[in-house]
């Protein structure tokens, strides 16, 4: 029982942080999207192909399914980094533009209504599942998913918590936040 009302909640969450960035992809254009404010500074862009790069791949971690990112969605989106930027600097990544905007916003809609399908159709006795053990690996073990997961590792519901909600919320403040620099308002109060 508590299991599906964990997974009920999530659901509703999910729809509702892609609602948010639906809302953002309407309101803002590719000029304000990629407009560069200072050095250290990263523009929305960063923080929109960020997200999105990151939750499809962090979608096989949780799935086993491969991402959707290939080099056919890069020759369309044509981000000016082909990475989500998660190990490199912000020096690097201020430099992230996205080149043809509606079909980055396919490709985001895409990432997203996959992982809205996939927790719809979930068991939610998956959600303890062990995704990544201890110990963990370089690439994980400075992360915030480590610091929540318990005992064991990094439980699917960790994963779904930490790699795509969370993730997901703190990019939405970045972009919040820069919308007022191009001269947007905010999305929530």
């Amino acid at each position: 029982m508590a299991e599906e009302l964990i997974l009920d909640s999530l659901q509703r969450r999910m729809r509702a942080l892609h609602s948010l960035y639906a809302d953002a992809l309407a309101t803002m254009d590719l000029d304000q999207v990629n407009h560069f404010e200072r050095e250290g500074v990263v523009p929305i862009a960063f923080s929109l192909f960020h997200i999105a790069n990151m939750v499809d791949a962090s979608f096989f971690l949780m799935t086993g399914e491969p991402p959707l990112w290939d080099e056919a969605w890069e020759a369309r989106v044509k981000p000016a980094i082909a990475d989500h930027g998660k190990h490199r600097t912000v020096e690097e990544m201020v430099h992230q533009r996205i080149g043809d905007y509606e079909a980055f916003e396919e490709y985001l809609h895409a990432v997203f209504d996959r992982v809205e399908t996939w927790l719809a159709g979930l068991d939610p006795a998956e959600l303890t599942r062990l995704v990544v053990p201890r110990p963990f690996p370089p690439q994980i073990a400075s992360t915030y998913s480590a610091r929540v997961a318990g005992e064991e590792g990094i439980t699917l519901l960790d994963a779904v918590e930490c790699w795509v909600y969370q993730h997901g919320l703190r990019h939405m403040g970045e972009i919040e936040l820069a919308r007022g620099l191009v001269g947007l308002g905010g999305m929530t109060s």
